[in-house]
Formats: structure tokens, C-alpha cells, sequence
């Protein structure tokens, strides 16, 4: 037997790639694994353990093993925590042509994500990120994370420093288009 998990998380099946290790990868690769070992897990019996990186001649796990899991834990928090931003602020619909410019815009259904209300397009700046995708914001009710709050402003998530109107388009605009 010989442990290849490198390569079903980068797709590299050559001698280079055919290894068993995992400690570089990104939390994406590490969820490809992740998705790889429960697809087996569940569709196959185990007939016994390789011993090497992850598992020592007694069957026992190696330290290699605990650091791949706690890697795999950190890509699914990573994951969950991606998921609700993105329902905080899903992407825009957006289009581009070289006539019209670009153009952005908020719906319920915009960015996958279904939701009770449209939105208005804001560039969205992350901290340690490169770039600022544009973002539907609620421009109603309290703000995200505090649906209780008593004392609000009751405009939604505008306020959050790390939005940024468009120039040239009006603040509460479901649209949004920007010339060449």
C-alpha cells in the first residue's frame, strides 16, 4: 500500500504528487480530503490501517494524523464562518460589456442566497484580502448578528465600516452602473 492523499486534494497523480503529505495544503485542499475520507467512510468497509505518516505499527494514530484533523477542523470553521457572511452579505448580480460598463445589482435570489429582502450594492473590504467583491446590504432593521436590539438605527447593515458606497450611484439604489 502506499498513501497518496496529496493528490486527491490537488489533482497532481504524478511521482511528485503521489504523497502522503498533507501539511502545506490549503483549508479548501484540506476539505477535499475531508469530503474524500467520508465518501469512503461510508461507502466502504476498512480492512486495516498503512502504517507511515499517519498511523505507527500499532495501528495507533501519529501526531501527523492529530495536526491533518485539527487542519480539517480549521477548514470547516473556516467554512461555516464563510457561509455566514455570505448570508449577511451575499455577492451581487453583476455584467460587464464594453457598451454599458459595469453593471451591479441586488436581489432576493442574488449571490444563491435566498433571502426575505434585496439590498443595495456596497464593495466589501476584509482585512488580510485583496480586492473588494460587491456585496448586497440590508438597508432595513438592526444589524446583522442582533435581531433583538432594542435601540438601532434600523438601517440594516450600512453602517458596517467595512462597506464602501460606489461612486456615482445613489446610497438606497438596488443598481448600480459604472461607465468604462
Amino acid at each position: 500500500g502506499r498513501d497518496a492523499t496529496r493528490a486527491f486534494a490537488t489533482g497532481d497523480f504524478t511521482q511528485a504528487g503521489l504523497v502522503d503529505d498533507v501539511s502545506a495544503l490549503s483549508p479548501g485542499e484540506m476539505l477535499a480530503i475531508q469530503s474524500w475520507l467520508s465518501f469512503y467512510g461510508d461507502n466502504y468497509d476498512p480492512v486495516g490501517k498503512l502504517v507511515g505518516r499517519f498511523y505507527d505499527e500499532n495501528g495507533a494514530p501519529t501526531e501527523a494524523l492529530r495536526q491533518a484533523e485539527a487542519a480539517i477542523e480549521e477548514a470547516l470553521k473556516f467554512q461555516a464562518e464563510s457561509e455566514q457572511r455570505k448570508q449577511q452579505f451575499p455577492p451581487c448580480n453583476s455584467e460587464w460589456s464594453s457598451a454599458g460598463g459595469s453593471r451591479f445589482w441586488c436581489s432576493r435570489q442574488s449571490g444563491g442566497v435566498n433571502r426575505d429582502w434585496t439590498g443595495v450594492p456596497r464593495k466589501l473590504y476584509r482585512p488580510g484580502s485583496r480586492g473588494s467583491p460587491c456585496v448586497c446590504v440590508r438597508t432595513t432593521g438592526p444589524p446583522w448578528g442582533q435581531p433583538d436590539a432594542a435601540e438601532h438605527s434600523d438601517r440594516g447593515d450600512l453602517d458596517n465600516p467595512h462597506l464602501e458606497e460606489y461612486a456615482g450611484c445613489h446610497p438606497l439604489a438596488e443598481q448600480c452602473v459604472l461607465q468604462v
